[in-house]
């Protein structure tokens, strides 16, 4: 009771004398009006259409507040007009019922919106809360609002006797949520709307976008929500400016106050997209301000302007004298979806101004829309400036009447159509059917509004145009939001051409669908998508640097560092290839990298075989040499079998390097370094039992020497044996613990695999290694020290340095071989193998060779007893 007290008190303030008190006007024919009875004698039914035709305070000088209409949206009456006629017509439908309508006016006043609210409440001018008097129409459902605020207001009384309201306008969801219980929603909510416009963005690369909103609450819920949707996915607002819904137009500095906080908007050429979220009044602001603006208004043909659903494009006043919306050619708009109507477009044909009667709504839109007076049809040849009756509608601008149904009168027309089902439902349910058969049939009179409810939430059905209309579980009507292209013409008019829409049934991510090669673009942009971002693009193989206190739209382009690519423009961040490529010269791919490996292919890898084999023929002939000269005392000098195992050894050490070319394979890996130190260590020890041989052999000679009893084949045997045993044994663990396998080395070259063993165990390596360089030092330590015994014993000399040239050879080897990588690495090991029993078989070998051969009368006994020194001529 004190809310209605207080509404009472508030309404009887309203100023009479500047807004008339409110006075339901008649619209229709007598076969439209409310109240009427058919066949039957059944009452009919009373639905409001709330606030869809009215808008205050339009562009104006006058000192005083000017109420003025907006004739576009007379087409949201003539589209309620048409449903409610289409049911009554439609014989499956509400058989012998008749379904009318109330339409309202609010002034777009607050204080009206209640008082029209009550008045429909209540049916009467005299309100008495919780009494019904005046006449009975059943009050079923309201159409209303086109904007929330005034949807609001209405709903803070509807909720309270649960009257369904229908809303054809699109809210945000934290408006509607705390009315979901009356509210009905004929259009998506806001959330798709905004999915809409960020895929929108995305697709076209636009990333530096101003945002022009209306300074109301909406504009300040839509700033909220849509900000950080942007930031989140990489777009940034290059600014945001509020349009005021009510610019005092009497006040010149104010409204040119307004204007220069947008011109050095429109002056910044790096923000082509402007984002525009408001209402009809939002556009008629603007259209106003760009029309007064001629440097706002040069720079507004390189602009794209992105439109929401709510947003429409409306001339009032004297801008449909002057004004036009060639600024706004080629926008992007978010309409509310909607479909062509059998028969809709010739009931706006049949619409004749001399045809209805009693149509005060249809008087004022004629005037206003025609620029014309209305007078009686037989005063207007005399009267100058009358209404002739025969203009038509599909004469007038799009700006003042569109003849396509618009998105908001489809939603109407889905609001009745889902009451008549309702209705209908109720009607044809079976307890009514078996009160029917009992005579006890209930009236739809007696009717509660609240009834509804349960039939409309569960109520499905295809409209005339053959969509299904159904609602949700949040009492939504399921779909999206059209995308249409604004094209305009000289002569005021425009048309919308579909381009795509916003389909919320689709994968994440996939919501928009958008033919870009139907859009028409402002003629600064030559039919181009033109850009908008804060700088220009990197370009693949660079990355973004952020500048320091600018928005993260705004950046540096550097080249990605060494190592590194950037497929894609504007990347934050620059990556690594795949182990197995490597960036190209521009760093923008990956090329995959080759194979390397010392292959017998190349020069290098045969080279390195011609020169193993030559020196393994080499061996072998000396080696036939000394078989076929066995018998002569230079050979049968030193050990005999000693010298055949050295030979022998050498061969396979130049062999053994053959298994270091050529691709690595598990065999390969797995016995080429182990043959390579055993067969080695062979080696090895055969010149350290020659080398001790010569000193025990000259010990021995000395009158009393105990060494006499340690000259023969027993000591250079065990000497071979039991150095290589321990090689073998070594060789053995690594092999049994942790043996060496194929492996590809992708880091250390760039553009190349390199296809290596990897020795499994280094410490065993290195001990392998470490262990033959042990017995070379030993060897050459004994061969230096016997180095000038007498010539007729004496290998020692040659020994010495056979062995000086194979210990350099292998300790230069150790840092070459970590300094090098890949194939050069093998080659390494490869020339360390070659060289190092080169230089044994020809610092050993090659003199005694030389007197076999060619000095023969040299190898005989009485030369190697000689106690001088033995000197080879040249």
């Amino acid at each position: 009771m004190v809310v209605f007290v207080w509404l009472l008190m508030l309404l009887d303030q309203i100023d009479s004398t500047r807004h008339p008190p409110f006075n339901p006007l008649p619209v229709w024919p007598q076969w439209y009006r409310p109240g009427d009875f058919l066949v039957g004698g059944m009452g009919s039914q009373v639905l409001c259409h709330y606030h869809l035709l009215t808008f205050t305070t339009p562009p104006s000088w006058d000192e005083a507040e000017i109420s003025d209409k907006i004739p576009k949206f007379y087409q949201h009456m003539l589209a309620l007009a048409f449903t409610v006629k289409e049911i009554n017509d439609n014989p499956r439908i509400l058989p012998n019922e008749t379904l009318g309508f109330h339409i309202c006016d609010n002034y777009n006043i607050d204080q009206m919106t209640y008082f029209s609210t009550l008045e429909l409440l209540f049916k009467s001018h005299h309100f008495v809360p919780n009494y019904k008097c005046g006449a009975q129409k059943n009050l079923i459902g309201v159409i209303g609002a086109l904007d929330s605020e005034n949807s609001f207001h209405m709903a803070n009384l509807l909720e309270i006797f649960k009257v369904p309201q229908f809303i054809y306008g699109s809210f945000a969801s934290e408006e509607s949520d705390a009315k979901e219980f009356s509210f009905y929603h004929m259009v998506p909510k806001e959330d798709k709307l905004y999915t809409g416009i960020l895929q929108l963005l995305l697709h076209f690369g636009w990333t530096w976008v101003g945002l022009l909103v209306s300074d109301d609450n909406n504009g300040e819920l839509f700033l909220r929500t849509i900000e950080p949707l942007l930031s989140q996915n990489g777009i940034c607002l290059a600014f945001t400016e509020r349009i005021l819904q009510k610019v005092q137009w009497d006040d010149y500095d104010d409204f040119t106050g307004q204007v220069q906080n947008l011109d050095h908007h429109f002056l910044n050429e790096r923000v082509s997209t402007f984002i525009i979220y408001g209402d009809p009044m939002t556009i008629i602001i603007l259209n106003a301000y760009l029309f007064l603006s001629p440097l706002a208004a040069e720079h507004t043909f390189s602009k794209v302007w992105i439109l929401t659903a709510q947003t429409d494009f409306v001339l009032t006043g004297v801008q449909m004298l002057a004004g036009d919306f060639r600024f706004f050619h080629g926008a992007i708009s978010f309409a509310i979806h909607s479909h062509e109507l059998p028969g809709f477009h010739k009931f706006l044909q049949g619409i004749n101004l001399y045809g209805e009667e009693e149509n005060e709504f249809l008087t004022y839109f004629w005037e206003v829309a025609f620029d014309c007076t209305v007078v009686d049809s037989k005063d207007s040849a005399n009267v100058p400036g009358a209404c002739t009756g025969e203009e038509m509608l599909e004469s007038l601008p799009g700006p003042v009447f569109e003849m396509p149904m618009s998105g908001h009168s489809y939603s109407i027309y889905n609001a009745v159509q889902a009451i008549a089902h309702a209705l209908h439902t109720m009607y044809s349910s079976r307890s009514n059917a078996r009160a029917w058969r009992s005579g006890r049939r209930a009236r739809f009179l007696d009717l509660q509004p609240w009834q509804l409810h349960q039939f409309l939430q569960g109520n499905a059905f295809n409209n005339s145009a053959g969509e299904k209309v159904s609602f949700n579980n949040r009492q939504e009507v399921e779909g999206g939001f059209d995308i249409t292209n604004l094209v305009t013409f000289p002569n005021k008019s425009f048309f919308r051409v579909k381009v795509g829409r916003v389909d919320p049934t689709d994968l994440e991510g996939k919501e928009l669908i958008i033919h870009d090669d139907l859009i028409a673009w402002q003629t600064g942009f030559e039919q181009v998508p033109p850009l908008s971002e804060c700088n220009a693009h990197c370009h693949p193989g660079s990355q973004k640097q952020k500048r320091e206190g600018d928005k993260f739209c705004c950046y540096d382009c550097l080249r990605c560092p060494e190592g590194k690519i950037s497929r894609e423009k504007n990347m934050d961040d620059c990556i690594s290839c795949p182990k197995d490529e490597y960036p190209n010269k521009d760093q923008d791919r990956c090329l995959p990298k080759s194979i390397h490996f010392l292959s017998y292919e190349e020069t290098l890898g045969v080279s390195l075989a011609s020169v193993a084999m030559s020196f393994f023929l080499i061996t072998a002939l000396v080696l036939a040499t000394f078989i076929k000269y066995k018998d002569t005392p230079i050979v049968k000098a030193n050990n005999r079998d000693i010298t055949y195992a050295l030979l022998v050894s050498l061969s396979l050490c130049f062999l053994c390097s053959l298994l270091f070319l050529g691709e690595p394979s598990k065999v390969t890996c797995f016995f080429r370094q182990s043959a390579f130190g055993i067969i080695f260590t062979v080696a090895v020890s055969c010149v350290l039992a020659k080398t001790v041989t010569v000193v025990v052999a000259f010990m021995a000679t000395k009158p009393g020497s105990s060494m006499r009893k340690w000259v023969g084949k027993s000591l250079t045997t065990s000497i071979v044996l039991s150095c290589s045993f321990i090689q073998a044994v070594i060789c053995l663990v690594w092999l049994g613990t942790s043996p060496p396998f194929p492996d590809f080395d992708t880091q250390s070259l760039t553009t190349e695999i390199i296809a290596e063993c990897n020795e499994g165990s280094v410490l065993m390596f290195y001990l392998v290694l470490g262990y033959m360089g042990l017995l070379s030092l030993i060897s050459l330590t004994v061969a230096f020290f016997a180095r000038k015994l007498p010539d007729s014993f004496n290998e020692a000399k040659f020994i010495t340095f056979s062995m000086l040239v194979f210990c350099t050879v292998w300790m230069s080897f150790v840092p070459t071989y970590l300094s090098t990588k890949g194939k050069y690495m093998v080659a390494v090991e490869i020339f360390s193998v070659l060289a190092s029993s080169a230089g044994l078989l020809g610092c050993i070998f090659s003199p005694k060779c030389y007197i076999i051969l060619l000095r023969p009368e040299l190898n005989n006994r009485e030369q190697l007893i000689r106690r001088n020194n033995c000197r080879i001529p040249p």
